[in-house]
């Protein structure tokens, strides 16, 4: 490291702890900032609430001039700009939602020098008049937050961002650092690729997330399951409920409306108006549920989600991941919950044969999807095969997930796998589950009849299972990829040659014995912040709420919950105590400390002095 490096290491930690009230880095954050600052690319791979904004915030304190954070979701920029003022940052952004005149104030103030970082849209980002505004402006760099949208292989492709080459050609000695949580190896080629990143560092950091306890069961009757799951565990909780469907959103949001709930429903059919307003209301709320489509999430900075849950498969193992990411940002317990059946496989399957894609990237999905299913029916740890899915190995338990807190059961299916492959073939490979069951299962009907499946050789050579158990074993089979889905003859399930051993009996197939329940967390494990005084905890909660209203932003803005946590549990009693929280910076001692040191002594004055030892 040279001298110049140490010295901005230095600056960096400086700014760390004075600005943003943490009091150290956490690996490789340190890393990246030396870098940047320096002047070189970096491209970064960090896990959702690992720290990724501070890799571009403090390059562009230390900078001269202002940074450019390109950022995919203009309805958290404001958010994103209101967090950093209140710290002292100057922020702002630019997007289409802003009146001419408040872009020709933000235009105004970037080229006199007067911001540290500015936030815009893709979109805007490279049209002329913003390329010969910054020009003319003093940029310390470029930061492209959610680098992944740049992949036409990814689940959040965004055609805009394949024009952000054009920052290399016409800004050369603007460093870049491009960031995200979500990437294969085939996407990270494609970043380094389209955003000629080829000379960036990269810096991959591990894609666990050990607080988040993953959780996945079939659907039984889902709105009672996700009802149970609520109830019993997240009474009081912020989270988000992903759909497949518009419609599904808004019906469920409005069933669990019903229930008691306050749940919004988000998805590109409300008006722009609306779908701010529910994401404001999200945002702001302390145990507000958002039931949404695909569409919401990216870039959420929430810190207090304690629960995403899916009522519908997502498409790919990376669209689980980036989805179950919102949840426990600041690193407390929280649940990633999800049930599924075989009718989520056709859903998605028949949405993929629709598109307007070509064949290869359809056989790419395809291929992702099946690798979601084998996530779904590991009878192994689910952490371990979702780590190993991004080329992280890990141990083989990982203690927090369904599969590790209630080992799974399983039972030998050879013999059922190949009645069930063999009803495939023997009925032409043309029918559906349903009607494969009345054949295994000898069942008179007009369809059998009809195509006199009463004379076939496996007709009535599976009643040992029911209709359910049946169910379980085709989906499975599914699942492994012996058989598949054919849209073209409505759903109908097919052959594939990985089938052909375990129909000749040269391999053993072990199925899982399906639990309709989901698994349910150890209530000792949380899913709560811990605190020692649960009626000051609700205090100082109080208290951030009223400065949250008054300020009109997010109550994690003003502090996360982990710190608050620790306002409660060391009790400062003086500005000097009150700094050394962890998130306590130069600012925010200055506007907080006063009113919540006296929230905590007055709750002292109340609280007989042998109840605080």
């Amino acid at each position: 490291m040279s001298h110049a490096d140490v010295r901005s290491e230095g600056a960096a930690l400086a700014i760390l702890r004075s600005t943003f009230g943490f009091h150290e880095f956490r690996y490789p954050q340190a890393d990246i900032i030396a870098d940047v600052a320096a002047g070189r690319d970096a491209l970064v791979l960090m896990p959702t609430g690992g720290g990724k904004s501070l890799c571009y915030q403090i390059p562009s304190l230390l900078r001269s001039g202002c940074g450019i954070v390109i950022s995919p979701l203009i309805a958290l920029m404001q958010d994103q700009v209101n967090a950093l003022r209140v710290v002292g940052v100057r922020a702002s952004c630019l997007n289409s939602t802003m009146t001419l005149d408040q872009v020709r104030a933000v235009e105004t103030a970037l080229l006199n020098g007067e911001l540290d970082l500015l936030y815009v849209a893709p979109e805007r980002l490279v049209q002329e008049r913003t390329q010969a505004l910054l020009a003319r402006s003093d940029i310390a760099l470029f930061a492209i937050d959610e680098a992944h949208c740049v992949s036409q292989w990814g689940h959040d492709f965004r055609a805009d961002y394949l024009e952000l080459a054009v920052l290399q050609e016409r800004f050369p000695a603007v460093p870049r650092v491009a960031l995200t949580a979500t990437a294969d190896a085939r996407t990270r080629a494609e970043i380094v690729s389209r955003l000629e990143l080829h000379g960036a560092t990269q810096y991959a950091v591990s894609f666990d997330r050990p607080n988040i306890c993953y959780r996945i069961a079939l659907k039984d009757n889902a709105r009672q399951q996700l009802l149970r799951f609520l109830r019993e565990e997240h009474v009081g909780h912020c989270g988000i409920i992903y759909c497949l469907s518009r419609r599904k959103t808004e019906d469920t949001a409005a069933w669990l409306q019903q229930q008691g709930f306050e749940a919004l429903p988000y998805h590109a059919g409300l008006s722009a108006a609306q779908r701010a307003d529910h994401q404001a209301r999200f945002l702001r709320g302390e145990d507000t549920i958002v039931v949404a489509t695909i569409a919401f999430g990216m870039g959420i900075d929430k810190p207090d989600v304690r629960f995403v849950a899916h009522l519908d498969l997502p498409k790919t193992v990376e669209a689980y991941y980036q989805e179950t990411g919102r949840a426990g940002r600041d690193g407390q317990p929280a649940d990633a919950w999800m049930v599924y059946g075989l009718q989520d496989v056709i859903k998605l399957r028949q949405m993929m044969a629709e598109s307007d894609a070509g064949e290869a990237h359809k056989r790419a999905e395809q291929q992702r999807l099946n690798a979601l299913l084998g996530l779904c029916e590991i009878n192994t740890c689910r952490r371990h095969a979702l780590l190993h899915y991004f080329g992280e190995e890990s141990p083989d338990a990982c203690g927090n997930c369904d599969t590790c807190i209630t080992p799974v059961e399983t039972w030998d299916g050879t013999e059922a796998a190949q009645k069930a492959i063999s009803a495939v073939y023997r009925t032409g490979q043309r029918f559906g589950v349903n009607h494969l069951i009345d054949v295994l299962r000898g069942a008179d009907t007009a369809k059998v009849r009809q195509f006199h499946h009463q004379e076939l050789p496996t007709f009535g050579v599976g009643v040992e299972l029911d209709a359910k158990r049946w169910r379980s074993v085709f989906r499975q089979l599914v699942a492994r990829a012996y058989l598949e889905v054919n849209l073209d003859r409505h759903g109908a399930l097919v052959l594939r040659d990985e089938c052909r051993p375990v129909l000749r009996g040269e391999e053993t197939i072990a199925l899982r014995v399906d639990v309709g329940k989901t698994v349910r967390r150890d209530k000792k494990r949380g899913g709560s912040i811990a605190v020692t005084d649960s009626v000051l905890w609700e205090l100082v909660r109080e208290h951030r709420r009223q400065l949250a209203l008054d300020q009109g932003v997010p109550p994690y803005v003003i502090f996360h919950d982990s710190t608050l946590a620790e306002m409660v549990n060391v009790r400062p009693r003086t500005r000097l105590e009150f700094a050394d929280l962890s998130g306590v910076g130069a600012s925010k001692l200055e506007k907080y400390s006063e009113g919540f040191l006296g929230v905590l002594a007055d709750y002292a004055d109340q609280v007989p002095a042998e109840s605080l030892s």
